[in-house]
């Protein structure tokens, strides 16, 4: 078997890593491995595709457009069976996925047909989902919408972080790669069609997603901080014109104190509590950062924040 790999981030590492020992168990050749350069603007928090591909000695590519006809004609050269995808970002489009012989997969971050789209394990969060997952299934020119291979789910706990979240699912691509891997050489893989009645679709996310809408619930609100904290941009909300950006929070327990309006600060003489008003519930904050200054928490935080006791944040 012969197989193009592309891929990017954690989960694109894990698998990688998998077919990597796989292929060698079954002396399978992965002919080529395509993955992204790394953009200077971003944060890079996860480990990199082509490092590990460089350190196995596998020829290694990062076009800024593996649709462009040049680069096609090459991967149909290299007349693979499998072309897999593992978060690699780009579309890819028909012309590639008719190379391989024996199908062209996408690893996709959810349990399809539901959250098909970008950025999954971002909405699962913000829409307070107790349970996600991955699927590996047949790519098509419609995103995330092919025969559906194998399934794995991940529970998602209420503590859950957009990176802890990607830890478990980072741990679930590499078995799920390892299970399946060896059906789908022996052609003993199930191909299940996807229920499209029950699709749901969610598009990318911007750092301005990350805005704070005080009129919503303060549990709604903490889960969209969860679903965007480190290492993702962060939630937001401003006072006269500057971010305040709320890393870490909480719904506050049996809040009995007076009222507060949506975006309302209180800040009790001589506690170190923080909270803020919600448009059902209060939210407490531990984790906090004004624009342009330090990240401040614990004992810090109540004295940083000070200045907007009182105030109504929007």
């Amino acid at each position: 078997m012969r197989l193009i790999f592309m891929g990017y981030s954690n989960i694109g590492h894990r698998c990688l890593e998998e077919l990597i020992e796989l292929c060698r168990q079954f002396k399978d050749d992965i002919a080529a491995v395509v993955t992204h350069e790394d953009n200077p603007r971003e944060q890079i928090w996860f480990k990199s595709v082509k490092e590990l591909a460089q350190a196995h000695n596998l020829p290694v590519y990062t076009p800024a457009d593996p649709n462009d006809p040049a680069f096609v004609a090459f991967l149909r050269s290299l007349a693979p069976d499998f072309i897999f995808s593992c978060y690699y970002r780009l579309m890819l489009k028909q012309a590639i996925l008719d190379i391989p012989a024996l199908g062209a997969l996408n690893l996709h971050g959810s349990l399809l047909p539901r959250y098909r789209g970008r950025c999954p394990l971002n909405w699962v969060l913000v829409h307070g989902e107790p349970l996600t997952g991955l699927t590996l299934h047949y790519m098509e020119a419609k995103p995330d919408s092919g025969d559906m291979v194998a399934q794995v789910q991940v529970p998602i706990s209420p503590e859950d972080t957009a990176l802890t979240l990607s830890e478990k699912m980072t741990g679930a691509a590499g078995r799920l790669m390892r299970q399946t891997y060896p059906l789908l050489r022996m052609d003993a893989a199930p191909r299940i069609q996807q229920d499209h009645s029950r699709a749901t679709y969610f598009g990318g996310r911007t750092p301005e997603d990350g805005r704070i809408d005080w009129s919503q619930s303060a549990p709604q609100i903490y889960n969209l901080i969860r679903a965007v904290t480190h290492p993702f941009p962060g939630a937001f909300t401003t006072w006269q014109g500057k971010k305040i950006f709320i890393w870490t929070a909480r719904v506050a327990p049996e809040y009995q104190g007076p009222h507060l309006s949506p975006g309302q600060v209180a800040i009790p003489p001589g506690a170190t509590q923080v909270l803020i008003g919600a448009g059902q519930g209060v939210l407490e904050v531990l984790a906090a950062q004004v624009e342009g200054q330090a990240e401040v928490k614990d004992d810090e935080l109540a004295g940083a924040l000070r200045f907007l006791d009182g105030k109504i944040m929007t």
